[in-house]
């Protein structure tokens, strides 16, 4: 059911919240936009401005490396400005209240850790961009580490330990989905009976699987995003409006 306007809209969510045991937030990049955050397919989004590098790429190329982590260093300013909205702070009273065990998300900006989730419980699938990752042993390195040696040296730095590449600690286009967190979404999408699908454009797979596989296991099934996805006429409720505004209301309760 599409919602006709947004008071009956936040009316019937808050209806359904009530009812719901148990609430499993999925989120996307429209969720951070209001947060000053460019999600990246949208018109003059990140990736209509610069290719992805894909991980293949990232792995062989030295000059590769060297653009990606140009590209991140000049996202800097933003991340390290953003804070969580009024949709992040919506799930975070959600999860407050005990109803949300944890959250899932495409997002890799950690708003949601800010917003009050406990790292353990925001289940992050395509990782995280506010620290990096050495691609061969896996040890983590702050991104000032990464920057000083960038600048020292002109070039992108390699594993203090093992001398493997170091990139942020996200997943690109070609490498492979993180097992435990596709592990837990999977338990969580199907454990819960009501799903929350919010600034998704649910196209990018297998994450938008997990809310067709909530409804195929009996949860109701919200979608809150501007623009239509291909799951609406799955879902239980529809809202198309903004997503601070649609959520606000829930702040703090």
């Amino acid at each position: 059911m599409i919602a006709k306007d947004l008071s009956s809209g936040v009316e019937r969510l808050g209806e359904m919240i009530a009812e719901a045991s148990v609430i499993v937030p999925f989120t996307g990049a429209g969720i951070s936009t209001e947060c000053g955050i460019p999600d990246f397919r949208s018109p003059g989004g990140l990736w209509t401005r610069n290719r992805p590098i894909n991980f293949d790429e990232f792995v062989i190329s030295q000059e590769a490396r060297d653009e990606s982590w140009r590209r991140r260093f000049a996202m800097e300013p933003t991340f390290a400005a953003a804070k969580p909205g009024r949709g992040h702070r919506a799930l975070a009273s959600l999860y407050r209240s005990g109803k949300t065990p944890a959250i899932i998300t495409q997002n890799i900006d950690n708003l949601h850790q800010a917003s009050g989730f406990k790292p353990e419980d925001v289940v992050e699938l395509h990782g995280n961009t506010t620290y990096a990752r050495c691609i061969g042993c896996g040890k983590s390195f702050d991104l000032q580490w990464v920057r000083a040696r960038f600048e020292e040296h002109g070039r992108a730095p390699d594993c203090s330990a093992c001398d493997e590449p170091v990139k942020t600690a996200t997943i690109s286009f070609g490498q492979a989905m993180p097992e435990e967190e596709m592990r837990r979404a999977t338990e969580l999408s199907q454990t819960c009976d009501l799903f929350l699908a919010i600034g998704s454009s649910l196209v990018v797979w297998p994450a938008a699987g997990f809310p067709l596989m909530a409804k195929r296991n009996g949860a109701k099934l919200v979608i809150i995003n501007r623009e239509p996805t291909e799951q609406d006429d799955i879902a239980d409720l529809v809202l198309r409006y903004d997503i601070g505004e649609t959520l606000g209301p829930f702040v703090g309760n």
